[in-house]
C-alpha cells in the first residue's frame, strides 16, 4: 500500500489552479500521477468513487481567532491483483505463526 500526504502554505489560487488539474485527469478516466510535496504516487479510480467532503470549525482557546478547514476525499475499491492477495495471505500466516 503507498500513501503520500503533505501540508504546505499556498495561494487559494495555486489550491484552485491543483484541483482543476486533479479534476481534468479524475474525467480523464485513465490512471495518473498524484504529485505532492515533490513525491509522486499513480492512482487509477474506478469509474464510481465515493467522495468524502468535511468542514469545520474549531474557536481556538484565546477566543480571537478559530481554524477553519475542508477536506476532500475519494474512495475506490479495486479488486487485487493474485501477487497481492498471495503476499498479504502469507504476511497473515507468518503473523499467526509467530503468535503462537
Amino acid at each position: 500500500m503507498s500513501e503520500i500526504e503533505t501540508e504546505s502554505e499556498k495561494t487559494r489560487a495555486e489550491v484552485a489552479a491543483y484541483l482543476r488539474d486533479l479534476a481534468d485527469q479524475l474525467e480523464g478516466g485513465s490512471e495518473f500521477t498524484l504529485e505532492l510535496g515533490g513525491r509522486q504516487m499513480q492512482v487509477d479510480p474506478t469509474d464510481s468513487v465515493t467522495f468524502k467532503l468535511e468542514g469545520e470549525s474549531d474557536p481556538a482557546e484565546s477566543g480571537t481567532e478559530s481554524k477553519e478547514s475542508i477536506e476532500f476525499e475519494l474512495v475506490w475499491w479495486r479488486e487485487a491483483h493474485s501477487d497481492e492477495v498471495e503476499a498479504q495471505q502469507q504476511q497473515e500466516t507468518g503473523d499467526s505463526a509467530g503468535s503462537e
